[in-house]
């Protein structure tokens, strides 16, 4: 039997995350006030430095990113070769 908005909204409040079949609830989503999130820029730029400073804390973590950055751009041989370069003119 088919339920209604009615019932569905009811139904929608009582089970976790996601999609639940309410069109109009799942477009506020994701707003902060009646905007969306991603456009207050400061809000978005909080987020991310509260993010940042909570990875940063764990310093094996961050030292495997340092790693693996490392590999990736050693794998360019012409921009490994200008590093190269420069160090050798330097001294």
């Amino acid at each position: 039997m088919a339920q209604t908005r009615t019932e569905q909204s009811s139904n929608s409040k009582m089970r976790g995350r996601g999609w639940h079949g309410d069109p109009e609830g799942h477009a506020n989503a994701g707003r902060k006030g009646g905007s969306k999130v991603s456009e207050d820029r400061a809000h978005m730029a909080e987020i991310g430095k509260k993010g940042g400073a909570k990875v940063s804390q764990d310093r094996s973590h961050m030292a495997e990113i340092g790693r693996k950055g490392g590999e990736k751009v050693s794998l360019d041989r012409s921009h490994m070769a200008e590093i190269g370069k420069k160090g050798g003119e330097s001294r």
